[in-house]
């Protein structure tokens, strides 16, 4: 495709490399620029208007373009733009954020530190567990335990959490020191005849199995997406998180809750950890934390966490890590005011109230041709997809549908052949009517196409 030369399409072709993309492709393709957005609307650079059915990148809970935000921001911007956190310096707004988060957390916390990101979050508590453990004078028990297809961020030490092989290959990933476990999609991982609880028993057997083979003197801690996100939406089965932490409490193993998506009503409860009843000893939280508008993530931790972690910061003389931008004041200044408009408008009851008929849509979806199952819980779900002219070819099917949805005004997202559908939780009834009235379009025309043999 060819553009104009000084087109946003021809100069981000010259000069951006882009995440999660096929260089390649963009080189032949070009982008799709969005220039504005209004609640869960986004509008390409020609005036096209697409539901945001991922809310960014399962972020924008409040909506785009919320003018209590951009306040905020413009606010803080003019008193104290930039401050850091450094050598026992601080600000109002970190100071605020930090007291707030903590009152907000499902179970007793002790601290906040802030990141720039959920991947930077993640990452922090790598070395916290590590941190942790030569503290206490257990330098052997390090070992973090995730799960396959789990989504934790891509920094070296996020990445290698992350279970998902395109975050490995390449890379040299995951570093040593980073285990995983089974994932827990109950549909995909069942024996035949294998109930939800009987498979959430198995797959607590396997975590205690790697446990003992490892040796338990040196797992630290185990990490889990209350909902995995980007690795399927996939919902826990029953009893899973309950036979899970059964295993970490016996062997005395930290629980970190990744609640980078699930965090601030994503699933009908403000934190997922509710949802579930996870009470884990560290949190981590980003995305619609500010609704991205700004970057910002915190690390919560408890006080079995914090006291040997001070303590060895009084050995050592200093906490010898920090980012320039932890606890920007203008992106806590903006958080806070995203979770004041989060709790007056209760848009965590909204996506509570909406989840029935969030979830009766997709699961309507399950009955088409192409459709395999729906999965879902609040305001977060996916459909994964088969063909068998794809069988061999896993994501073809994913990215017709997804490039049919934005034909139609869709923004959703296929990882692999599962259709990804996160709205905003300012979304309303008639919008997500909408929104899979153009999945449902969408689903039928790739059908119809590969009925003709076609490849869309």
């Amino acid at each position: 495709m060819s553009y104009q030369p000084n087109s946003t399409e021809a100069r981000d072709i010259a000069y951006q490399l882009h995440s999660y993309t096929n260089a390649r492709k963009l080189e032949a393709e070009g982008s799709l620029v969005i220039e504005r957005g209004e609640g869960i609307y986004v509008f390409d650079n020609n005036g096209k208007r697409y539901i945001e059915g991922m809310a960014g990148l399962w972020s924008v809970a409040v909506g785009f373009g919320e003018k209590r935000l951009i306040e905020a921001a413009t606010r803080q911007m003019a008193k104290l733009p930039y401050y850091h956190t450094f050598t026992q310096k601080t600000h109002g707004p970190s100071v605020d954020l930090a007291e707030k988060l903590i009152a907000m957390a499902p179970v007793p916390m002790s601290k906040a530190y802030f990141t720039s990101s959920g991947s930077e979050a993640n990452d922090t508590v790598v070395k916290l567990v590590r941190y942790r453990s030569n503290a206490l004078g257990q330098p052997e028990k390090k070992k973090i335990i995730s799960r396959f297809k789990g989504y934790h961020g891509v920094t070296l030490a996020s990445a290698s959490l992350t279970g998902l092989p395109n975050n490995h290959r390449s890379f040299d990933l995951p570093m040593p020191g980073i285990l995983h476990t089974t994932c827990p999609h109950h549909r995909a991982g069942a024996v035949p005849g294998e109930s939800e609880l009987e498979f959430s028993k198995r797959c607590a057997k396997d975590l205690e199995d790697l446990i003992l083979s490892e040796g338990p003197e040196t797992i630290a801690a185990f990490i889990g997406e209350p909902v995995m996100g980007a690795g399927g939406v996939i919902v826990p089965p029953t009893g899973y998180w309950q036979a899970i932490q059964a295993v970490l409490k016996k062997y005395d193993i930290l629980l970190i809750a990744d609640e980078v998506i699930c965090g601030f009503g994503r699933t009908g409860e403000m934190f997922g950890s509710t949802k579930y009843g996870i009470e884990p000893d560290i949190m981590t939280l980003s995305k619609q934390l500010s609704s991205s508008y700004l970057p910002i993530s915190a690390v919560l931790i408890n006080d079995r966490v914090y006291q040997p972690i001070a303590e060895e910061s009084a050995n050592i003389g200093t906490f010898g890590h920090g980012y320039t931008a932890s606890g920007h004041p203008v992106a806590a200044a903006v958080a806070l005011e995203n979770l004041a408009i989060i709790e007056e408008r209760d848009l965590v009851g909204n996506a509570h109230r909406l989840s029935p008929r969030f979830l009766a849509r997709l699961r309507a979806l399950e009955a088409h041709p192409l459709a395999v199952e729906a999965r879902g819980v609040g305001l977060i779900g996916a459909l994964e997809v088969y063909h068998a002219a794809f069988a061999d070819e896993p994501g073809v099917l994913g990215a017709m549908i997804n490039r049919a949805m934005h034909e139609r005004g869709l923004i959703g997202r296929n990882m692999g052949d599962a259709m990804a559908f996160c709205p905003p939780l300012v979304i309303t009834q008639a919008q997500i009517d909408e929104m899979f009235d153009i999945a449902e379009a969408s689903l039928d025309a790739v059908h119809q196409v590969i009925d003709k043999g076609g490849a869309g």
